[in-house]
């Protein structure tokens, strides 16, 4: 006998219809086919006998009863995460060890925050934290030398599987007294022309600016430098602009320290992804870390 009860990814779908505004995002977040997620969609529709999502030649979108059950399918996916959370704490292994590489921008912002979350569901796990650039993430991946990774770059590796938990913007950062400050907004061409402090290649940081500036020519780096904290303090101190994300300049910007400089038309916003080696499916300590950072992420947008 069929269950009456909806499946748990087709409670995803409908919260992901909400957060990203289309039915193909939502399908692609869930790994899903668009034939599927929409098949997914339709059999709920009938199931609970409500129109859920209105179809249109500029996508999909939530219809009012559809916002309605949007709202309790995020909630009892929360719960069902918490269920599990609370099952993995009570079988995980005493001597459990967690590797995790991650890519500089998210190990100095956001690392800290998630472990120590993670640290209070999962005490007795032995936590062992690399932070290195993303090309040397997924060569952590490939060797076995860590259970999971975290980068920033807008290319994964190929065979290797991954899943967005995060999403932050890259700026143009530069001191108050740069005569950039004082002008209209860049073009990219001026930016591409423009010697840069910029990450050593193999950043997600570099990387994901030399994809958006693609078909520009750039100038040769001002300076080549290891970590987002020390071209922060070369941009503090004057001695040229740079492209970072929000997350390391948040603060300078705020107090302004720093100044955000607008390049016209160019919005480099990326997404932080987690990735894994072997089986679609993961399991274990780093499953749970990733269940934790998308649970707290869907309880900001609720």
């Amino acid at each position: 006998m069929q269950s009456r009860l909806p499946s748990l990814e087709v409670l995803e779908l409908l919260v992901g219809v909400d957060d990203h505004g289309s039915l193909s995002a939502a399908g692609r977040m869930a790994q899903m086919s668009q034939p599927n997620a929409s098949r997914a969609i339709k059999a709920l529709e009938r199931r609970l006998a409500l129109p859920l999502i209105e179809r249109g030649p500029n996508g999909s979108k939530l219809t009012a009863q559809g916002t309605v059950i949007a709202h309790w399918a995020r909630a009892v996916l929360v719960d069902i995460d918490k269920l599990l959370d609370v099952a993995a704490g009570l079988s995980t292994d005493r001597s459990a060890k967690l590797n995790i590489a991650a890519s500089m921008t998210v190990a100095e912002h956001l690392m800290p925050q998630w472990l120590a979350r993670f640290r209070v569901l999962l005490p007795d796990v032995t936590i062992h934290l690399q932070a290195c650039n993303s090309t040397e993430v997924f060569h952590q991946l490939r060797k076995g030398a860590c259970d999971i990774g975290f980068v920033e770059s807008p290319t994964i590796a190929h065979k290797l599987h991954s899943a967005e938990v995060a999403r932050d913007r890259l700026v143009v950062v530069v001191s108050p007294k740069h005569p950039w400050t004082r002008r209209a907004p860049l073009s990219a061409a001026e930016l591409a022309a423009t010697p840069l402090l910029v990450r050593e290649p193999g950043s997600g940081t570099r990387t994901s600016l030399e994809v958006a500036l693609e078909g520009y020519e750039m100038a040769a780096p001002l300076l080549e430098l290891g970590s987002a904290s020390a071209i922060r303090s070369s941009v503090l101190n004057g001695i040229g602009p740079a492209v970072l994300s929000t997350l390391a300049v948040a603060d300078q910007v705020r107090t302004g320290q720093l100044q955000v400089v607008d390049v016209d038309g160019l919005e480099i916003e990326r997404s932080l992804r987690a990735v894994w080696d072997g089986p679609r499916q993961i399991e274990g300590p780093a499953a749970e870390l990733i269940k934790l950072i998308r649970r707290d992420r869907r309880g900001r947008t609720t």
